[in-house]
């Protein structure tokens, strides 16, 4: 990242949504479980919150959001996660399959980081594409082999994700 502002704004969306899939692991998770996914969860919420609050500070010292054209393909690349996202969704409801869905939001979620790596300048984001893909894939097997429910295992595993990639791109905001 060459922009403390794109640096920030990363920290605080991946810092809110960490939390949104701390959040989603609460579905049933094991008892011992709740305590640290709501402590994850809080923690998430801090590393939102210090992103934003540099992001604020810094928000007119340039993005690469404001390249020619970037803008319109972080749209159009989020436009067609959110449409394919809610289409699997969708069949996996319809074919009584609600328990694929954690899994299937964060394979979409880990797919989309690679085209959004470019007009957004992050090469963060490839890393982060592996690991969520993988979050993806392997999470139902072992949810089944632990008898733990698949949101559980995919929000926690992608909650850790995004912490990782939150925390590492505040500690870039504060020393670009």
């Amino acid at each position: 990242m060459n922009y403390v502002r794109d640096a920030a704004m990363t920290a605080l969306i991946f810092g809110f949504f960490a939390s949104a899939w701390f959040g989603w692991a609460q579905e049933r998770p094991p008892v011992a479980w709740k305590k640290w996914l709501g402590i994850a969860g809080g923690a998430s919420l801090v590393l939102a919150a210090a992103g934003g609050f540099l992001a604020w500070r810094h928000w007119s010292d340039g993005s690469a959001l404001g390249e020619p054209g970037a803008m319109r393909r972080y749209g159009i690349i989020l436009g067609i996660e959110v449409a394919v996202a809610a289409v699997g969704a969708v069949v996996l409801t319809v074919r009584d399959h609600r328990e694929l869905i954690a899994p299937w939001v964060c394979f979409v979620v880990g797919a989309h980081f690679v085209p959004l790596a470019g007009p957004l300048e992050s090469p963060i984001l490839y890393p982060l594409a592996v690991v969520m893909v993988l979050v993806a894939v392997g999470t139902v097997p072992y949810a089944r082999r632990r008898g733990l429910t698949p949101s559980a295992v995919t929000g926690v595993g992608a909650g850790v994700s995004l912490v990782a990639c939150a925390s590492v791109s505040l500690v870039l905001a504060l020393t670009l």
